[in-house]
Formats: C-alpha cells, sequence, structure tokens
C-alpha cells in the first residue's frame, strides 16, 4: 500500500499499560467512526506497514486505546510512539454538498462571484490556524481562507469550487 492512496487517521502519542495498549490521538471530528477497524497501516521507515488490531476503545473522548496483535510490552509499545496510522482512501465515508476532503478538490477550478476563473486549487495549507485553498493563477499563488461563509458551492461534476471571497482580498494577488 502506497502512502498516496491512504489517508491519516491519526498519531501514537503515548504508552497506556504495561501490555503494549497505546493511545491514538485521532485527526477527526468523529472519532465513533474508527471503533470498528480491524487493521491499520502504521507508517515506519518510510513504509506503511499493516498492523491488526486485537482491540479498541476511545479514550477520554477524543484518543482511541490501542491494543495491537503483536505489541504485548512496554518495549514494543515504545517502538511505536510517535508513529502514525493510515487506512485506505477507499474507506473514507462518501461526502456530499459543501463537505469535502482536501484531498478531494485538489486540481478544482474556482470560480469566484466577482473575479470569475481564479485558478486551480493546487493544495491546501493545514499547518495555520486558518486553514487556507492554494490556487495557482497564472503564475502566482492566490490563497483563500476555507471557510464556509466563502464556500458557496462545491460541483463535483465539473470538478468547480464556486467560492465569494472577501472584497479585496483576490486584488491583493493580482
Amino acid at each position: 500500500m502506497q502512502k498516496k492512496d491512504c489517508f491519516f487517521v491519526g498519531k501514537i502519542v503515548k504508552k497506556y499499560s504495561f501490555k503494549g495498549e497505546l493511545l491514538v490521538k485521532l485527526d477527526t471530528d468523529d472519532p465513533e467512526q474508527f471503533l470498528e477497524m480491524e487493521s491499520v497501516f502504521v507508517e515506519k521507515h518510510k513504509n506503511l506497514i499493516p498492523f491488526f488490531i486485537e482491540k479498541l476503545s476511545l479514550h477520554k473522548s477524543s484518543l482511541l486505546r490501542v491494543k495491537f496483535d503483536d505489541v504485548d510490552n512496554e518495549e514494543d509499545a515504545n517502538a511505536m510512539l510517535g508513529t502514525e496510522l493510515y487506512l485506505p482512501l477507499n474507506l473514507l465515508p462518501k461526502l456530499s454538498g459543501n463537505k469535502f476532503y482536501y484531498h478531494e478538490i485538489i486540481g478544482f477550478s474556482v470560480q469566484d462571484t466577482q473575479h470569475g476563473a481564479i485558478g486551480t486549487i493546487a493544495g491546501v495549507n493545514d499547518s495555520t490556524a486558518q486553514h487556507l485553498f492554494e490556487i495557482e493563477f497564472r503564475d502566482k499563488e492566490i490563497l483563500i481562507p476555507i471557510n464556509d461563509e466563502i464556500i458557496q458551492k462545491v460541483d463535483r461534476t465539473t470538478n468547480t469550487l464556486f467560492i465569494d471571497a472577501p472584497e479585496g482580498l483576490i486584488d491583493l494577488y493580482l
């Protein structure tokens, strides 16, 4: 399995017991959706390695408590600390309407209510407090906040994102 074919589930942040249990900080608003997992890919040395899950439960509502097969002691658990977990993209629930996954909209064209076509989404910057669309337009980069008030419509049939950018924002880049 290649990383490009997967989505990030979360990161192992802490040991829970002396029997190899671990706590995972999930990257989701809906942790319950991961309670039925039977296996997960763990990134080790830039490779994705499948690990089967013996048991799992929610811990303090935002962390996932996991016991992997063959991780039976503190030493095994220590080797897992800080690793990232992934699942195949086909396991993501389908979204509709104006909801979308960031990887899904890469390559969408962007139409603004005032400026018309303003380019193509090249990426999403989610490393800042306000996540941003990175839009390529005539060898320039336009950054638009990802915000429900700005996003008017996500058209999956034409791969187009319709926005209403705040007045003057796009002019800063042109």
